[in-house]
């Protein structure tokens, strides 16, 4: 039985949940400033959208063993705004993240980024992605950023004019991969758009289950969008996915993109492509009005 949430709380996850969670207080205490450190990029982002028009900010959202940093941009007035839980990628909260809110934003969405690893490292001072993944991505508990997402989006419902019944997410990279789990996790969404989320990986006592493990399970349309030449994801275990959620009934679209690596929305980085990148805006903004989020 759902919660009064939308969210299956401990039970009918399979092990994706773990009650009860070890907390641990937050090394990151307020969001990183500029682009990250810790990959190669372009001078500067190809994309910049302004704040004008919009509220858009660092906010505090309680999360239950303190303030956990995030990013909120929505429309001025007085709601209620449908919600875009925004899913970073490995490398934080930073002004690629933060420009996807305010683009949101202006599309009339109050959009919300939570620092998900903000207890487990400093991403605003770390320079090597194998370090990050290494020591901060394997070491944060699925439960502890669904927990954080649930907590978001109850934030964002009662402090940001959000409106609850018109719930998404949306994820890059491991926020892709993110956004299949929380698919599974939460009854309530009414759309979810999956970027490039790695489908495998290696499962561990605090990470169970796969995005792939997870696909006959999600509760949500989801919309995946990746790249045929990304040398990581395999076209194949994509489509495995999106067969074994058919199969289940469950409501998959994927779209490849076949000359586009991973990362290829990523505007600050060489992996931008801009016509897939622009190509995948589209439909995913197409998907979340499709299916009641608009």
């Amino acid at each position: 039985m759902a919660d009064r949430d939308g969210t299956d709380g401990a039970a009918g996850l399979d092990g994706l949940i773990i009650p009860p969670l070890s907390r641990r207080g937050f090394v990151m205490t307020s969001l990183m400033s500029g682009l990250t450190l810790a990959t190669t990029r372009v001078e500067a982002q190809v994309i910049h959208t302004d704040a004008a028009g919009i509220v858009a900010g660092e906010v505090k959202i309680p999360a239950g063993d303190g303030p956990m940093p995030a990013y909120r941009a929505m429309p001025e007035g007085a709601g209620p705004f449908p919600i875009v839980l925004v899913v970073e990628e490995i490398f934080g909260v930073h002004d690629y993240i933060k420009d996807i809110c305010r683009r949101l934003a202006k599309l009339g969405y109050c959009a919300v980024a939570p620092e998900l690893y903000a207890r487990q490292g400093d991403l605003s001072t770390m320079t090597d992605p194998k370090a990050i993944i290494r020591d901060v991505i394997a070491k944060t508990p699925d439960a502890q950023w669904i927990g954080d997402l649930d907590a978001t989006a109850a934030w964002a419902a009662s402090a940001a004019k959000g409106d609850p019944q018109r719930l998404a997410v949306m994820g890059w990279c491991r926020g892709g991969r993110d956004v299949w789990l929380y698919a599974a996790h939460r009854r309530d969404l009414r759309a979810a758009v999956a970027w490039y989320g790695p489908l495998g990986g290696e499962r561990t006592d605090i990470q169970l289950r796969t995005a792939g493990d997870v696909a006959a399970d999600i509760k949500a349309p989801l919309l995946a969008l990746y790249g045929g030449a990304d040398t990581g994801i395999p076209v194949a275990s994509v489509e495995e996915a999106r067969d074994r959620a058919k199969v289940a009934g469950r409501d998959v679209e994927l779209v490849i993109y076949p000359d586009a690596p991973h990362g290829f929305h990523a505007d600050y980085r060489p992996s931008y492509r801009r016509e897939a990148a622009e190509d995948g805006w589209n439909r995913a903004l197409a998907f979340l009005q499709a299916h009641g989020v608009g």
